[in-house]
């Protein structure tokens, strides 16, 4: 019997990471696991949510001192291009694992961009000594190849999920996140094409993660009612559930977030992605989606077909 500490960007309410967490808790519960305890920003909610242990963020020391592994993973923990503190937290919490004797398990992650070479030193020196690495992308893998740390790469843990392929009902799904490039300049154009292609559909407008997405989906959705298109509706506060099935109900998603576009995928939606990371347009060029740059203004070769 084991147990299992994991650490990941989890009790943040984002659909994707809360997603990766059921589908790794459900994993190590089939596996026999003796305890799993999940590091989290909200530990009693993601306890109930999970039906798992869970610590605070801060406060990791003593369940990883009380476990036999640390799983990091998935998503991207290990880049600075959000910030370089979040690089050094998930790397705090591993060598704190490793420091312990524990062992470590780089799960189905996305590694860098790490562009600071203190980060590039500390990440590499991590990675080499944990016991088992796999990575959701090919230019992670390559990444890794080039540092000598050899690493097995599989899909996103949200591809293993058996997610429904529905009659679409012709509901057209735009998610949006908040992101410092993601302009009124865009929203406009982007607003001004679905109003041309998608007139006479419903738009539903999906926040992932309430406190990042939601008032920019409101903002969207009052461009396009102002555009003349009345149909449209914000949806927020989704469970992991409701987002799997209201975007697996689409015949259209324009999506921003990776594991919208996963889901959308996965579930047949024809999906139109828009690159606001490194993540996203390694899935659209994995995928053959098409791709939206947030610097565009005429999008009408994308929405072509």
């Amino acid at each position: 019997m084991t147990k299992y500490v994991v650490s990941g960007y989890i009790g943040f309410d984002n659909f994707g990471d809360e997603a990766i967490a059921r589908v790794l808790t459900d994993k190590l519960k089939s596996e026999g696991a003796e305890k799993i305890t999940l590091i989290s920003s909200n530990p009693e909610k993601t306890a109930k949510l999970h039906g798992v242990d869970a610590c605070p963020m801060l406060k990791f020391f003593n369940s990883i001192k009380e476990a036999d592994v640390l799983i990091s993973g998935g998503g991207s923990l290990l880049q600075d291009v959000t910030s370089f503190k979040s690089l050094i937290y998930y790397l705090g919490v591993i060598y704190t694992a490793l420091f312990l004797g524990k062992k470590v398990v780089i799960y189905s992650q996305g590694i860098g961009p790490i562009n600071s070479k203190l980060g590039r030193f500390l990440t590499k020196a991590a990675l080499k000594r944990c016991k088992e690495i796999s990575v959701r992308d090919k230019k992670s893998q390559e990444l890794l190849k080039s540092w000598k740390i050899d690493s097995e790469l599989v899909q996103d843990p949200i591809f293993k999920l058996d997610l429904p392929v529905k009659n679409k009902k012709g509901t057209v799904g735009v998610q949006l996140r908040n992101f410092p490039t993601l302009t009124g300049d865009f929203m406009k154009a982007l607003a001004d094409e679905i109003v041309k292609r998608f007139s006479d559909k419903k738009v539903e407008v999906i926040s992932l993660q309430d406190s990042l997405d939601l008032s920019v989906c409101e903002d969207f959705a009052r461009m396009l009612k102002k555009k003349g298109l009345d149909n449209v509706e914000v949806l927020s506060g989704l469970s992991i559930n409701d987002v799997f099935d209201r975007i697996s109900d689409l015949e259209y998603l324009i999506g921003m977030r990776f594991h919208a576009n996963i889901v959308g995928i996965k579930s047949g939606v024809k999906t139109i992605a828009i690159n606001y990371d490194i993540k996203v347009k390694k899935l659209a060029e994995e995928y053959n989606l098409p791709l939206i740059e947030l610097n565009q203004r005429d999008l009408s070769q994308v929405f072509k077909n």
